[in-house]
């Protein structure tokens, strides 16, 4: 506990404080290198459960090395779009296409397979399953597969051990290690792992939806620098969020979404945060 007083008390002070390390609210963001395209979207339209277009004839593509950011004000369509490109929703029309290869009727474990990991927005309902173990959830895209089973036999060592390596990893804090069940944890370290699992299948696509909402300063900057090193590998970064400060400190490209409709694709080096910002408003172009 320490006391300041808050005429005197900088942001930076605080949040160090806060976290009990030196906060970073500077990224250290490199020119972006862009790769060959990995995801194409081709006239995507989706329809929900009334059947009412809630994504309209959008397109656009994510190259290796690049991080597409699509802003916009909540319920425009931006969750939509990230579900069908992860086979959650079916798209009414257009394609989905994954390294040269056309992914639009595959299943969820299909496209899982061919190179996509998914950073859900709500970290209960899609992302995890609270009731069980950190380890059992961290496993939870490999299970299946040796080591983990053999012959429909699961091997518990390899879960533990698997989950001992990504804690340390990814700096998930849980008090009873691999056993810990994942309700008990906090919001932060719920998102450290489903944000680690993912990234451990080093995928060619990497969708991240609202990945920083409802955490502290530390988790946040956390999550941002595992965004930028997955960047730096080379994968293909899909950014959906509804916070423009964190749009403009990440994004090398950024498509503006209105009522399911793309209405302005650009770099983001030429568009500021005002302009952006009239777009998510409905501002055309003339």
């Amino acid at each position: 506990m320490d006391v300041r007083d808050v005429a005197e008390a900088s942001a930076q002070e605080l949040a160090d404080l806060m976290v009990g390390r030196q906060v970073q609210f500077t990224l250290e963001k490199t020119a972006p290198r862009f790769r060959e395209s990995v995801l194409e979207v081709q006239h995507l339209t989706v329809k929900n459960e009334h059947k009412f277009d809630v994504v309209k004839d959008v397109s656009f593509t994510v190259h290796g090395g690049e991080i597409f950011a699509v802003a916009g004000v909540s319920g425009n369509g931006q969750g939509e779009i990230a579900d069908a490109i992860a086979g959650m929703v079916k798209a009414a029309s257009g394609k989905v296409i994954l390294n040269g290869k056309d992914i639009t009727g595959a299943s969820v474990r299909e496209r899982c397979l061919a190179g996509i990991s998914y950073i859900p927005e709500d970290r209960h309902e899609t992302g995890t399953i609270p009731d069980m173990t950190l380890q059992e959830n961290l496993a939870l895209r490999e299970y299946y597969k040796p080591p983990f089973s053999r012959k429909g036999i699961l091997n518990s060592e390899a879960f533990s051990g698997y989950a001992d390596r990504l804690i340390g990893t990814y700096d998930i804090r849980c008090a009873q290690g691999p056993d810990t069940v994942l309700r008990s944890m906090s919001g932060g370290n719920q998102q450290k792992a489903i944000v680690g699992r993912e990234i451990e299948e080093q995928t060619a696509l990497i969708i991240f939806v609202q990945p920083t909402r409802g955490l502290d300063i530390g988790a946040i900057e956390n999550i941002h620098r595992q965004i930028l090193e997955e960047r730096e590998r080379g994968a293909a970064i899909l950014l959906i969020s509804l916070e423009l400060d964190e749009i403009m400190a990440l994004a090398d490209t950024i498509g503006v979404l209105y009522r399911g409709e793309m209405l302005k694709t650009e770099s983001a080096e030429k568009m500021s945060t005002q302009e952006v910002g009239r777009y998510m408003m409905g501002v055309r172009e003339g």
